[in-house]
């Protein structure tokens, strides 16, 4: 993978790009050298403000939740919100690329990248 950009180092040895640091591609964005899949930048700006509103209601829902009936129904809204911003489920490209979100960034294709061997 041919990755031109490059971003402030960590300090930490196990990884050499700053969190929240998005791939190239703007497939994913890094977490403690993790790769976690980014919104689809085809929805509409509209449909991604409710989206994103909607989770961030779903996501506070879990935490005030009274009981853990309350905690998972919540759960499951946001992890409904998360498929509909294409951040989980099926992967919005179209190229064919497999999905890499939730692994070690060094783990996958982005690994050069990631390390700035690129």
């Amino acid at each position: 993978m041919n990755c031109s950009s490059k971003a402030t180092s960590l300090n930490d040895s196990a990884s050499t790009r700053a969190d929240y640091t998005a791939t190239p591609d703007r497939r994913y964005y890094v977490v403690q050298g993790r790769l976690w899949r980014l919104s689809n930048p085809g929805l509409d700006e509209e449909t991604h403000r409710r989206l994103v509103d909607q989770l961030m209601a779903a996501k506070r829902e879990v935490r005030d939740g009274k009981d853990s009936i309350q905690r998972i129904t919540a759960r499951l809204k946001a992890d409904r919100v998360k498929r509909a911003l294409g951040e989980r489920g099926d992967v919005w490209w179209t190229d064919g690329a497999p999905d890499y979100n939730r692994r070690l960034a060094v783990d996958t294709p982005y690994a050069s990248w990631f390390t700035g061997d690129d």
